[in-house]
């Protein structure tokens, strides 16, 4: 088999594991991140407190709220494209 064969078999094989590997990363993180989100209750009402303000559970349970829809929105968003 002639040497330009196997450069482009090495070629396609490097370039296949690349964007394989780059889509089964990012299925992985998004996962990840739906299960464990960044940002709890726990979190909210520290920041809350930090700037000041006295965290209520009510304002904690809109805002988390507000970002759930947010984000819920967002997965929709791309679900679409």
């Amino acid at each position: 088999m002639a040497t330009w064969i196997w450069i482009l078999i090495v070629i396609a094989a490097l370039v296949g594991g690349l964007a394989l590997g780059f889509f089964l990363a990012r299925k992985y993180m998004m996962d990840y991140l739906e299960k464990n989100p960044p940002i709890n209750e726990e979190m909210l009402r520290m920041m809350m407190m930090q700037m000041g303000q006295k965290p209520s559970q009510k304002k904690i349970n809109q805002m988390m709220s507000m970002m759930n829809k947010n984000a819920g929105a967002q997965k929709k968003e791309r679900a679409k494209k």
